[in-house]
């Protein structure tokens, strides 16, 4: 055992594929970016052993930013689109809508007016509420324009995408400010009439799947998984281009492992996750769900020292997690509870075993993702190769023969939902799980 650990620790795999794709630089689904870190990926997992390396590509819609701005009085604020807003201009009331909680919205008059709300919740809240959600509140009260206002200090303008229902691209134009520049949009012109303006591209566009393959030709496969596309602002270093780093030095540390697999493991980076989970959503809709074993999704790893992996009440996803951590004697947070926001959803939410691999956060990410500051050097090589050190092990334990993790119900998914209070957002982003296959 301690020979391969010692591989893994010694192993510049993982990060130099990190390395290469935020050297890309702009990696939004549908771009070219997005397809040399795709390709990049298929090669790096060529070159750690796995077999049938390729990429499957598929149609979407395309959407690349030009200009944004927000003029207020005599003076313009710094803003930046987020993805799937509309190219459009707007002229109406600010109304700063402090959180944009539903009830904010039920309250306050807000047809006809551009919406301010913050991207968290308060302590109170007994729910995170998604910035889609957000925006579809926004619409259905009659807003004609959405600012997404950054509660994390630090002169950062978030990203992220937006949407309506089954469209690609939202009706009405929105944009993200810091939370400086929220600060003085609500305290200078809450009220007052400003202008939103939105320079975008649509267009069709294509995104593909990475896919490779390790240990026996089963029909039975684990699935390890992260996404290859990243927002076009930054580098992409923690969302998500560590997650495919991970999965690139799982592959080089099993393929040397690989006469201990007793099922066939599956490397697939999704491209398209961040506009609205569409990679993986393809893959899941055209795949045969009762011969995935389970789905182990890494996005969040490496950017603190303690993994920390959602279950979705898969109790055996838990067990083995707590058994890897025991028999290394290395900490592994597990949470039992639902978390639908990455490409794990597109599986869990019909039964699919499957679990959101993130790290445990001390404060040391800021709030740093869907901003500029999402860069490499945040990261260490030393978190990349002690977590890919668990993972490995954790990965090779659920390909046994011996290592059964049960299904679940869609209608038990459904309940926890509501039990978690996660089931309105969940209607409303057009996440609720399925009734048929």
């Amino acid at each position: 055992m301690s020979d391969w650990i010692g591989t893994v620790f010694q192993s510049d795999a993982g990060w130099d594929h990190l390395e290469g794709l935020v050297d890309i630089g702009n990696r939004m689904a549908g771009s070219e970016g997005e397809r040399e870190a795709a390709e990049l990926t298929r090669d790096a997992l060529a070159d750690a052993g796995a077999r049938n390396a390729r990429l499957e590509s598929f149609e979407i819609q395309g959407w690349t930013r030009g200009d944004s701005a927000i003029t207020a009085g005599d003076t313009t604020q710094d803003c930046i689109a987020l993805p799937r807003s509309p190219d459009d201009r707007v002229v109406a009331p600010l109304i700063d809508l402090g959180y944009g909680l539903p009830a904010d919205f039920e309250e306050t008059d807000v047809e006809d007016a551009i919406v301010m709300v913050r991207s968290d919740v308060p302590n109170y809240y007994d729910r995170y509420i998604h910035r889609r959600e957000k925006y579809h509140h926004a619409v259905e009260h009659g807003a004609v324009g959405f600012v997404y206002r950054n509660h994390v200090e630090g002169c950062l303008p978030p990203t992220g995408s937006v949407g309506w229902n089954d469209e690609p691209i939202g009706p009405i134009p929105a944009v993200g400010v810091s939370s400086e520049v929220g600060a003085r949009l609500g305290r200078r012109f809450d009220g007052e009439s400003i202008t939103v303006s939105v320079e975008a591209d649509v267009h069709p566009a294509e995104s593909q799947n990475v896919r490779a393959e390790l240990g026996p030709d089963t029909d039975e496969r684990v699935l390890v998984t992260s996404h290859v596309d990243a927002h076009d602002i930054a580098e992409g270093a923690m969302d998500n281009g560590a997650g495919t780093a991970m999965i690139v030095e799982i592959a080089t540390a099993l393929a040397d492992r690989e006469d201990d697999l007793e099922t066939r493991v599956e490397f697939v980076g999704f491209g398209a996750e961040e506009v609205g989970l569409l990679g993986s959503t393809r893959y899941a809709e055209q795949a045969d769900h009762d011969a995935i074993e389970a789905v182990v999704n890494s996005d969040g790893v490496v950017r603190d020292r303690t993994l920390s992996i959602i279950t979705h009440g898969f109790d055996e996803l838990q067990d083995v997690a707590n058994d890897v951590a025991e028999r290394y004697d290395h900490p592994i947070g597990t949470v039992p509870k639902l978390g639908p926001h990455s490409d794990h959803w597109s599986f869990v939410k019909w039964g699919v075993p499957g679990c959101h691999v993130k790290s445990i956060s001390d404060g040391a990410g800021r709030g740093w993702g869907h901003t500029f500051a999402d860069t490499i050097e945040k990261l260490e090589p030393r978190t990349l190769r002690e977590q890919a050190i668990l993972l490995t092990e954790y990965v090779a334990t659920l390909a046994r023969d011996d290592v059964t993790v049960a299904r679940r119900d869609r209608e038990e998914i459904a309940a926890d939902l509501e039990s978690q209070g996660l089931a309105e957002g969940m209607r409303i982003t057009g996440d609720w799980p399925y009734s048929s296959h």
